[in-house]
């Protein structure tokens, strides 16, 4: 064994220590450190012939680089929909890390068996059937990406091609209809061989909507004439959080013939809410589902859950044929039923978490974030340089410049925030507005948190 690393396995317990030691200091001020890293990133360095070992990598790294991550974690990045990653979740991941399980089958391990267990808890949380089935993959985009392979081979058994073997060029063209699709649904179009162009908008509803009219959308399959096609409907948009009726879609199943996809990203999580839960009501009737972890269950990245009706065809797709791995019989390992055979133990922090807070806990999670993004809501609403671009429907406020939002104008405002250390908002566009995002999803985000972005905002607009 090389000198250094022996000596590092000696001295173990110690590098571990200090490793906590950093971990804690950076999480325990971490309400406080500047939300957007400062200042250019150190410049390429060489490769170091020698190593210098563990505690000398750790120190490096904390006086060269740490200063200038994010505090992406903390309670005032409110860009994207960025979850925190809760006490729990951390030990989780830690401890993923030291196990270094591979989760690719169940061979010689329970790992397996515990990220079938935390599917089945998820199952519930969002209030599917046993009919359904999952597998964690590494974000909203994989998740999407499987779903719609596995449409992609439904449209097949349809069309009498199987897509797995002869490929997509043997469906002829293929209609996926949305309203307010996110951008990685035309990823995985691309990926799966569909094409991007395939991708047809319906008609949104009237009246400042996000949502699909299922009476548009009818009209769209209808004028398929019978042909198969796949529906990609949303719980939660990422301007504004609005959710397509999931029950109105699904019944017109009935009449046409399609494979239902929801993007339930992160508004899936409503289903834990007495008060928001009617929006996911129908979630249950998707052949394919998508949910990510890393926003707002807040587990670490990167963790994200698919569910699908049609296991035998997610088989179908993702089997690896190799005598060494065997055959996918019974109960599936994971690797035959997701892109990846190399797979970490993603499913560990989410069963801390779920374990340590439960159903209840991380509906207070949900629910505090929502009464946040309405209160900053309508603190923009009452900015006189501000207006909102759409109610706050859950947890994400959408708001623009009152006068003149030009794309340079809200860049501005978004840097003169970031650049004051207090808060991170990401841009977007609304109805062909440049507007700003605030997507509250952290676990640690308190009102406090809240009047700071607010005035944040404030100083910017006055600066």
């Amino acid at each position: 064994m090389h000198p250094t690393l022996a000596d590092d396995l000696s001295r173990l317990p110690a590098l571990l220590q200090s490793a906590r030691d950093v971990a804690a200091r950076e999480l325990g001020g971490l309400a406080e450190r500047p939300v957007v890293g400062p200042g250019t990133a150190p410049g390429p360095a060489a490769l170091p012939e020698e190593g210098a070992g563990a505690e000398a990598a750790l120190a490096r790294f904390v006086e060269d680089w740490a200063p200038g991550f994010s505090g992406s974690a903390g309670p005032r990045y409110l860009g994207f929909v960025t979850g925190g990653a809760t006490p729990a979740s951390v030990t989780g991941d830690w401890l993923t890390a030291a196990y270094d399980q591979n989760v690719s089958g169940a061979a010689g391990s329970w790992a397996a068996a515990l990220e079938r267990e935390t599917v089945a808890w998820l199952r519930e949380v969002f209030g599917l059937g046993v009919e359904h089935s999952g597998a964690l993959v590494t974000g909203a985009t994989a998740s999407n990406t499987v779903g719609l392979a596995v449409a992609r081979e439904w449209l097949g058994e349809r069309l009498g091609v199987d897509v797995s073997r002869s490929g997509a060029a043997g469906l002829g063209p293929v209609e996926v209809l949305s309203g307010s699709p996110h951008s990685s649904v035309a990823k995985a179009l691309s990926v799966l061989g569909i094409g991007r162009d395939r991708l047809r908008p319906v008609p949104l509803l009237p009246g400042n909507r996000e949502a699909v009219d299922v009476a548009a959308l009818e009209t769209a399959l209808a004028a398929l004439d019978g042909r198969p096609a796949i529906v990609v409907a949303n719980a939660g948009t990422v301007n504004t959080v609005d959710f397509d009726d999931l029950r109105a879609i699904a019944a017109l199943k009935e009449r046409h013939g399609f494979w239902l996809h929801v993007d339930a990203a992160f508004g899936g999580f409503a289903a834990l809410s007495p008060r928001y839960a009617h929006l996911v009501d129908g979630l249950d009737a998707a052949d394919s589902v998508c949910v990510d972890l890393h926003k707002w269950l807040n587990v670490p990245y990167d963790a994200a859950v698919q569910f699908t009706r049609r296991r035998d065809l997610q088989v179908r797709v993702f089997h690896n044929a190799s005598p060494y791995l065997g055959l996918p019989t019974g109960e599936p390992d994971f690797l035959h039923l997701t892109p990846e055979n190399s797979r970490r133990l993603r499913a560990l922090p989410a069963w801390f978490s779920l374990v340590a807070y439960g159903r209840a806990g991380h509906r207070e999670i949900v629910e505090r974030n929502a009464a946040l993004a309405a209160r900053l809501g309508e603190g923009v609403a009452a900015l006189d340089g501000l207006r909102l671009l759409a109610p706050v429907r859950l947890n994400v406020v959408c708001f623009t410049l009152a006068d003149d939002p030009t794309p340079g104008r809200v860049a501005a405002l978004a840097d003169a925030v970031a650049d004051s250390g207090e808060a991170f908002l990401t841009p977007t566009v609304y109805g062909g507005v440049p507007a700003l995002r605030a997507a509250f999803s952290n676990w640690r985000t308190s009102e406090a948190d809240t009047a700071r972005v607010l005035a944040a905002l404030t100083s910017a607009l006055s600066g």
